[in-house]
């Protein structure tokens, strides 16, 4: 069975329709795209005949039979490889909030899970993605916090490939988004996605879809990582003597 991930591409944004335009050929005309601007300095760009050039990322899910061939496309038609054209890469997903999104995402992909749509990956930090209509990310983050969230940051980003979702939804979605990432412990995941959904969800003025991506690890984070702790108890005096003599 394939696996999902998220398709990460950081592009010159001049060239953001010729990447859009090979995934669209490739069946992937759900992305989320954002502006952004490359921070190297003069110096590196000039070792590497780059220029100071405005960037876009898009966010695509895919699977991984699907990538064998965009990275193909993305070689031999866009030349991704010249210095300075752009550069993709590949997020594994842990989970998508709800059936009907995961079939949403999904959509035209060799993909097939039987279990819960929460049960792609296990970690025990997730990074949770909302993407709602522009203008709710209160509304979002009132319903996370609700559930035991901390902060968010919220980006703002076109969406395309929005009109497919009416023969999901049966609704129209806004290409004006909002972007939430929320980092959380993996046990208060499945509540926060689930509080969005019916706080800010499909059937709100919000209508958000949430996803999460595994956390390997943390910095700056305390609260999590003594949640974490607190699950391995230390081991009694008389274990630890045990174990010394075993060794």
């Amino acid at each position: 069975m394939s696996k999902l991930y998220l398709m990460c591409t950081i592009m010159n944004r001049a060239q953001l329709p010729e990447f859009l335009s090979l995934y669209r050929q490739e069946g992937l005309d759900r992305n989320l795209i954002m502006l952004a601007h490359g921070t190297a300095t003069s110096q590196v760009l000039n070792i590497f005949g780059l220029e100071n050039a405005e960037k876009a990322v898009c966010l695509t899910v895919i699977n991984d039979s699907v990538w064998k061939s965009v990275k193909k496309g993305l070689e031999r038609r866009i030349r991704i490889d010249v210095p300075g054209t752009g550069i993709a890469f590949l997020v594994p997903m842990s989970s998508i909030g709800g059936r009907r999104e995961l079939a949403f995402f999904t959509d035209g992909l060799d993909y097939a899970h039987d279990g819960e749509e929460s049960e792609l990956k296990h970690t025990k930090q997730e990074l949770l993605m909302i993407i709602g209509d522009r203008g709710y990310s209160e509304q979002i983050m009132d319903a996370a916090r609700e559930a035991g969230a901390g902060g968010g940051t919220v980006i703002h980003a076109n969406g395309t490939g929005m009109k497919r979702a009416e023969q999901f939804f049966g609704i129209s979605l806004s290409s004006e988004k909002e972007l939430i990432l929320i980092v959380t412990a993996t046990k208060q995941k499945n509540a926060i996605m689930q509080n969005v959904m019916k706080k800010a969800g499909l059937e709100t003025g919000a209508k958000a879809i949430a996803f999460s991506l595994p956390v390997s690890d943390t910095a700056g984070l305390k609260l999590l990582q003594s949640d974490d702790a607190e699950e391995e108890p230390e081991k009694a005096p008389d274990a630890q003597k045990d174990e010394q003599k075993a060794d």
